[in-house]
């Protein structure tokens, strides 16, 4: 083995990697990027759950159940509430995760031994069903105007928790609703990442650009064979979840499709942005995975959102698969509509127009 040949190939390829700026970016940042996102944010078991509190009872006693419940930080009141039909209103939309309700006759049944607290859990997110089950544990074991010190034992005071949409916490019925979200972001956004720089390797660049074809037109061309795949895709996960899991679709099937193509098109987007800002495939798929991982683990899949650090969960706002997850679970598992679920819908609209806008605009600057 000639070894002054050898150091000259490896000489070659590292300096051939300094000028690959995205292998490097790979070759750093991904690492950083997992360890940071495993070791700050995140976390299997959530606190300050969004809840709300419907204390029908507003006695002192009942003040001070609600107290030491906001005391164990597993609940953070966001919503106000009257009635226990408002709480599961919230439930269904979403816009809490845990509701408390407490009877008008909260003192009386406390006298008696019987359960004097409801806790009602949103169960189509697992983690956080387990995170809430803790209050059931609170030791309240005093009553009004008794010191907290007292030597006297006094008895236990109930909590029923009760879970909805996945009382049994079958993982399988979290999972396959959010699974299409993963598949649709792995594949649309892999698909078209590849699209232009396919186009540009392969010498068809320039016959494209001889064509009356405007740029908008291109984008868009590429993107529609794509987007039926996608949907083709949504349905085999859909069929095959339902025949195989059991997987219930409580609401409207044209809203579960209409949030598919949402983030079918986000992931179009976002791929076809990756395409004209990178040279070769292999760089297109290096930056998909770059977008991938995040994905996966801020979007709410896999680790509960509200367990996540603030920054992590601004990052995660500004991902598809984030809101996607909202919209199929809620569609899906608590029978929501679309409708109701409109500030998620509306930032994967407003996402899909910036990235086009951002992606056609380096195209034509990457044809000057």
């Amino acid at each position: 083995m000639n070894w002054r040949r050898l150091w000259a190939v490896v000489i070659k390829e590292l300096r051939q990697l300094r000028r690959d700026h995205i292998t490097l970016l790979m070759i750093v940042g991904m690492p950083i990027l997992q360890l940071v996102l495993f070791g700050y944010a995140i976390n299997l078991n959530p606190r300050h759950l969004p809840a709300a509190i419907a204390d029908q009872a507003l006695t002192s006693g009942s003040r001070q159940v609600v107290m030491d419940m906001l005391a164990t930080g597993v609940i953070e009141p966001v919503k106000d509430a009257e009635s226990p039909q408002q709480l599961m209103s919230m439930l269904r939309r979403g816009e809490i995760s845990v509701g408390v309700v407490i009877p008008w006759d909260f003192e009386r049944r406390r006298a008696l031994g019987e359960s004097s607290v409801q806790v009602l859990v949103d169960g189509s997110d697992t983690v956080v069903q387990n995170a809430a089950l803790q209050l059931a544990q609170m030791p309240l074991t005093y009553t009004p105007g008794s010191p907290r010190d007292s030597s006297i034992p006094l008895p236990e005071l109930p909590i029923s928790v009760v879970a909805f949409y996945n009382p049994q916490r079958v993982s399988a019925i979290t999972i396959v609703p959010g699974l299409i979200g993963i598949i649709l972001t792995m594949t649309m956004m892999m698909f078209t990442a590849v699209a232009i720089v396919r186009e540009r390797e392969r010498g068809n660049m320039e016959l494209l650009i001889a064509t009356p074809v405007s740029k908008g037109e291109l984008m868009l061309g590429k993107l529609l064979p794509y987007g039926a795949i996608g949907l083709i895709q949504t349905s085999l996960i859909l069929l095959s979840g339902v025949l195989l899991f059991q997987v219930p679709i409580r609401g409207s099937l044209l809203d579960v499709y209409l949030s598919a193509l949402l983030l079918i098109f986000a992931n179009l987007s976002l791929g076809l942005l990756i395409s004209t800002a990178t040279q070769s495939q292999f760089q297109a798929i290096q930056m998909t995975f770059f977008v991938f991982v995040p994905s996966i683990l801020l979007s709410g899949f896999v680790f509960p959102f509200e367990g996540m650090p603030e920054p992590a969960q601004w990052i995660a706002e500004l991902l598809p698969l984030t809101h996607f997850i909202r919209l199929i679970r809620g569609i899906m598992l608590r029978g929501a509509e679309l409708v109701e679920l409109w500030q998620d819908w509306v930032a994967l609209l407003v996402f899909i127009v910036l990235m086009m806008v951002l992606a056609v605009s380096r195209f034509r600057k990457s044809l000057d």
